[in-house]
């Protein structure tokens, strides 16, 4: 009775971990598509921009290669690190303000399916962004991308947003909930302007040149620019390094704030 008993337990556990990774998932995911700003930021703005700077500039050439193609990647990285910052950073911000982390403690589910669930939401609405800016940019603008072409930008993507996941969990557990927006929104600006994402590096002023290698949202946009052709593949190692370097630094403040939280709970 012992020998069938306790597989059928850790298959109920794991089941019912699944379900509730589900449930808080698609709550996630619903919570954000209530937030017009959300919506406007993540889905509409980055389309925006492509229809005011990257159509008119569709047949012209960056670094190499078609300039509505490589400015299409520039909005699609914007988009989902819009994602990243909003999901993680203001959300968490704003949910400890609530007390809302209190609550989790007490309920019967490990506390990594709140960051999971998170996690998924962030990437389902990152790969949504870009799949209708991309539509847009063909249907719209006669700007399209080649379905592997596509298909490895977007995955490149996807991994590579666990960066800018973890600067969202920096903000959201070392500032207030009013602070949060403010600051993530300058932090967010700076990085997409000093990176190359609005104005090309090749026409951009020298000094933007000179931050943006130091930036993590060059390194992430230069994933996709360099996908698309404007340098070797070969040297893409940099780049992966660079964001994993980020990473570590994230999570490291992520970290401290989190345990500076939970000092202050205690």
């Amino acid at each position: 009775m012992t020998l069938t008993t306790a597989p059928l337990r850790k298959t109920n556990h794991r089941s019912s971990n699944l379900g509730m990774l589900l449930a808080l998932s698609k709550t996630e995911i619903i919570k954000l598509f209530r937030n017009p700003a959300f919506i406007i930021a993540t889905l509409a703005l980055p389309i925006m921009f492509f229809a005011i700077f990257g159509i008119p500039n569709s047949k012209q050439s960056i670094g190499g290669v078609n300039a509505g193609a490589y400015m299409l990647i520039s909005y699609c990285a914007y988009g989902l690190m819009t994602v990243c910052i909003t999901s993680f950073g203001n959300s968490i911000a704003n949910e400890r303000g609530m007390g809302w982390n209190r609550i989790l403690k007490v309920a019967p589910m490990p506390p990594i399916l709140y960051f999971v669930a998170k996690t998924v939401a962030a990437l389902a609405v990152g790969l949504l962004s870009m799949l209708s800016l991309t539509l847009f940019g063909s249907v719209v603008g006669g700007v399209s991308l080649e379905p592997i072409l596509a298909i490895t930008v977007f995955s490149k993507f996807l991994l590579a947003m666990i960066t800018f996941i973890a600067l969202g969990l920096a903000i959201g557990y070392n500032l207030s909930s009013t602070a949060a927006p403010a600051i993530s929104n300058l932090v967010f600006l700076m990085m997409s302007f000093t990176s190359g994402l609005f104005v090309p590096l090749e026409v951009a002023p020298q000094f933007i040149r000179d931050i943006a290698p130091y930036m993590p949202a060059y390194h992430f946009a230069e994933l996709g620019w360099m996908t698309l052709g404007s340098k070797p593949l070969a040297d893409q190692m940099v780049h992966w390094l660079w964001l994993g370097g980020y990473l570590v630094l994230f999570l490291a403040l992520a970290y401290r704030g989190y345990r500076r939280d939970e000092g202050k709970k205690s």
